[in-house]
Order: C-alpha cells, then structure tokens, then sequence
C-alpha cells in the first residue's frame, strides 16, 4: 500500500481560527504532560507509564478536574494522537541512541511552544470528511474553506491541520493507494538515468549535465541577520518582540519555500524527461 501526503492552504473565518487555537493549545498541553510524566517517572528511576493509562490520567480523568475541565471543549481524538506522537517521539529517540535508527542522533522530545509551528491530527474516528463543495468539516470547527490545487485520488485517513509561526494555516491529508505501480510505467533499459548529489554542483546527471546549487540561503543570509538582530534586542514579552519574531520566521519560510519550489522543479523536469507517462496527473504528492 502507498500512502501520498497532500497539502493544501485553508482559510479558517476568525472564529474557526478561535476554535483552532483552543484545539491547538490543548493538543500542546497533553503533549507536554505526557513529557512531563515521563520526565518525572525517569527521575525516580521507574519505568515509563504505558500510553493508555497517559490518557486516561491526562486526557480522560483530567477533564473531571477544575484545572483541566477546558480539554473537554474540542475533540478527543486530537488529544489522544498527541500522546501517540509523544511516544513515537521517544520511541525514536531510543531507537536512535541504539543506533537501529538511520541518519543523525536525535535527542529526547522537547515541551512545544506557543511560537512554534502548531499541529493537530484527525483520523477518521474524529468523523471529519471533505464536503461536496469542497470545505473541509472538522469536529468542533465548523466547515473550513480550502484552496484545491488538485483531487485527491482516495478518501483520506487523516489530516492534519498546521498552523506556522507566520500565521499561515494548512491541512495535510493522508490517503493510501491499493497499487502504487501503476502511477509511473517501467522505464527501458536504455532510458534509465543516474543522479551524484554534491556539495558544490547541486547534481550531476547522466552524461555530464550540471545542475548548479542556488544557495538560496546564502542570498537570503544578509536579510536573516538583520531579522535576529532585530529580534534580539525586543524585550522578551513585549508587542514588539512578537512582531519581530515573526518577520524572523518569514526569512526561514522564504527560504524553504524557494528551496522546495525549486527542488520540486528540477525533479518534475528529470522525471517528466525519462519517463514515457504524463506526470501532470500526479501534481506535487508526495509519499508520507
């Protein structure tokens, strides 16, 4: 089975953007109880609570208590996907201090931060679907107005909504496919292509062809460093300080975005010039 990610720009109305950040927020709190927990019961040297007592403690019965009675105004199943992401997060960070985890040592999860990137997952326990006049249904929200740039080829298992520091909102979809051979034909022999990532030249491909790297950062660079110049002199929990914060996440987002922009582009052109079918269908999916 191929699972492909889709991801769309969404428009919540001011009040749905309310109802997203209580979601957003109790998503951030569970999370970071879970850590808390396990922090806790690592320091007294006893083994970690199992995931299901973690909700029923953080979740479940924290919803009868005065301190936590807000839990219980958005969906559960946002809350109980943030104790599963906790513990595959742990789950990777042991798996890599093993070294059965491929690529760089991670460290142990962190408590998130009102400032960072916020998520909250749907499955289809939490009952969302995608309505015929193409608004998004979430529980607890309301039907929200997604910018298609294309169909998606199945119903989807999951979304998940995103909001960046820049304020910018978008939902991820999950979808799988029975088959993934028959998106792309297999190649002749005689077509096939080779591809030598490097460190000064982007790519080299077959037959000599240099792909040139466009150090997208190193042209937004100056523009950076006067974003985090700025934002280390605001006195931190002022107004300001917020502002500046903000237009220090846009130079990273500029940054990203023209380098995933680019990237996508260089491999539609490589793919769209060794492969017999018409990739315009397959828009910009990626697998998961």
């Amino acid at each position: 089975m191929l699972l492909l990610r889709y991801r769309f720009r969404i428009y919540p109305t001011a009040p749905q953007a309310k109802a997203l950040a209580r979601v957003f927020g109790c998503v951030r709190v569970v999370y970071n109880d879970v850590v808390a927990a396990r922090k806790a019961a690592y320091a007294a040297g006893e083994p970690f609570p199992a995931s299901g007592d973690l909700s029923r403690w953080l979740i479940a019965e924290a919803k009868k208590t005065d301190e936590r009675a807000w839990l219980a105004e958005v969906s559960a199943v946002p809350l109980q996907q943030a104790v599963r992401d906790c513990d595959r997060a742990y789950a990777n960070f042991f798996d890599s201090i093993k070294r059965k985890r491929s690529g760089p040592r991670i460290g142990p999860p962190r408590f998130k931060r009102r400032s960072n990137t916020q998520t909250a997952r749907f499955t289809k326990a939490a009952r969302f679907c995608v309505l015929g006049y193409g608004r998004l249904r979430l529980p607890k929200i309301g039907d929200l107005t997604v910018a298609w740039s294309r169909e998606l080829p199945s119903c989807p298992s999951s979304v998940t909504v995103v909001k960046t520091p820049t304020g910018k909102y978008y939902a991820s979809f999950v979808v799988a496919l029975d088959d993934g051979a028959d998106l792309l034909e297999p190649l002749p022999a005689d077509q096939d292509t080779g591809i030598d990532l490097g460190l000064k030249s982007f790519a080299v491909l077959r037959g000599g062809a240099v792909i040139e790297n466009p150090k997208f950062f190193a042209r937004l660079e100056r523009k950076l460093k006067r974003a985090q110049r700025s934002l280390s002199r605001k006195q931190k929990g002022s107004n300001n300080r917020a502002k500046a914060r903000v237009k220090v996440a846009r130079a990273h987002e500029k940054i990203k975005h023209s380098r995933s922009d680019w990237i996508d582009k260089q491999v539609h052109r490589i793919v769209s010039e060794n492969c017999q079918n018409d990739l315009a269908g397959l828009g910009r999916a990626r697998k998961s």
